[in-house]
């Protein structure tokens, strides 16, 4: 049984797609040197002097092929398609990462011309083996065949032997091996020649970085106005529920209409931002509309006093928009957390900095957390984003977020 499992490991590769697939990948390698040898010098005669520089001679028109930058493309797409063919590649060498783009450095077009130079070399070298490789096997079991193809090989020399065709399967393992082991081997030199360089990795780094800071800026929206928007709804519509008079009723009413009509216009503005709109970033409010959010709290039933110091329509756009989302987010934390309580809100502009703070006698926490929740978390993100900073927690008996914002 273990002789059986031995010899069925031994042949399954010669079952697999991809070992045809990466034999075909040499012999057309080889393509280039069989045809230069036929321009110059020829294919004529059998001399080994003649066949041995067959190899060397297309290297000068590799080497300009190198320079073409969609040479990369081409050899990628092929290796793509011969060496790693789906589901059919080896688990030894899965289908790696390799650069879909042209060469963009001399870096790149000399790791092309070393693939291609490899590639017409070793191709050479198995078309070689392949062609006397069968020869030689067939010899073996019928020596008729040589003939045709020259005089017989040392072995065979003679008169033909009994035991010849034993020696028949040797030949076609070596063969066998010499194939499989050659298209591994270019399958594992693949990544490292037409993989993308270190400045390629590095550029879809900072484009996938980029990619994850664009999400995490729309999440962080969604969380904002969508958030604010629902707390204001519950809390109104709970006190309704509470007080039981048709007036606050319709107070209350109109306030989660306005609340939800303001959550829809910025829903609309961050489905903008998702379809690349160049118009919907400007539409973001500023803290030049902070009085609206302080009007919403007030109308939620919090108790906010507020003390506005310097021009907040100086404050620069991108400072000016992340400054409203945290005063968003931190009235927000005092309805959901504290309910409605006093609270103060200062924003002062001084020289060069934006500070900001909200107070409030209740903690905006529940007991007994720690670290502040995913808002308070994103609050301080933003600030340091924009190169300022972010503090939060009980003090004095309040609960106290601080925010200090560069102007610059």
């Amino acid at each position: 049984m273990t002789l059986m499992k031995r010899l069925h490991r031994l042949l399954e590769p010669m079952s697999r797609a991809v070992t045809y697939t990466r034999w075909l990948h040499l012999f057309m390698g080889a393509v280039a040197a069989v045809v230069t040898g036929g321009v110059f010098p020829g294919l004529e005669g059998t001399g080994a002097g003649r066949w041995l520089l067959l190899p060397f001679l297309p290297l000068p028109l590799l080497a300009l092929a190198a320079l073409v930058p969609g040479t990369r493309v081409a050899e990628t797409m092929q290796a793509r398609l011969l060496l790693y063919p789906g589901p059919q590649a080896p688990q030894e060498h899965p289908a790696p990462e390799i650069a879909g783009s042209p060469s963009a450095s001399w870096a790149d077009r000399w790791r092309v011309f070393v693939w291609l130079t490899l590639r017409l070399w070793l191709g050479f070298a198995v078309t070689a083996a392949t062609f006397n490789g069968a020869v030689l096997t067939l010899g073996l079991v019928m020596p008729s065949l040589w003939p045709p193809f020259g005089p017989a090989p040392m072995p065979l020399s003679g008169r033909w032997q009994w035991w010849y065709p034993l020696l028949a399967p040797a030949a076609a393992a070596a063969l066998a091996a010499v194939v499989r082991g050659s298209g591994a081997l270019m399958a594992g030199l693949a990544p490292r020649l037409l993989g993308p360089s270190p400045a390629e990795r590095l550029a879809e780094l900072e484009e996938r970085t980029e990619r994850l800071l664009e999400r995490t800026r729309l999440a962080r929206e969604l969380h904002d106005t969508i958030g604010h928007a629902l707390t204001i709804a519950v809390v109104q519509a709970g006190a309704a529920r509470a007080a039981g008079t048709p007036q606050f009723t319709d107070r209350a009413l109109a306030a989660i209409e306005d609340t939800g009509r303001e959550a829809l216009s910025e829903l609309d503005r961050v489905l903008g931002l998702l379809r690349e709109n160049s118009g919907a970033a400007a539409q973001r409010p500023t803290l030049a509309h902070a009085g609206r959010l302080v009007e919403s709290a007030r109308g939620a039933g919090a108790q906010v006093t507020t003390r506005i110091e310097g021009d907040l329509g100086a404050v620069p756009g991108p400072v000016s928009r992340e400054g409203y989302r945290m005063l968003q987010e931190c009235l927000t934390n005092v309805l959901r957390h504290a309910g409605s309580v006093p609270a103060t809100v200062r924003i002062e502009v001084l020289d060069g900095r934006l500070e900001m703070e909200v107070r409030n006698n209740q903690p905006a926490q529940p007991a007994g957390h720690r670290g502040g929740g995913s808002g308070l978390r994103g609050l301080r993100e933003r600030a340091v984003l924009l190169g300022g900073a972010a503090a939060y927690g009980p003090r004095d008996g309040m609960w106290r977020v601080h925010v200090t914002l560069p102007l610059q």
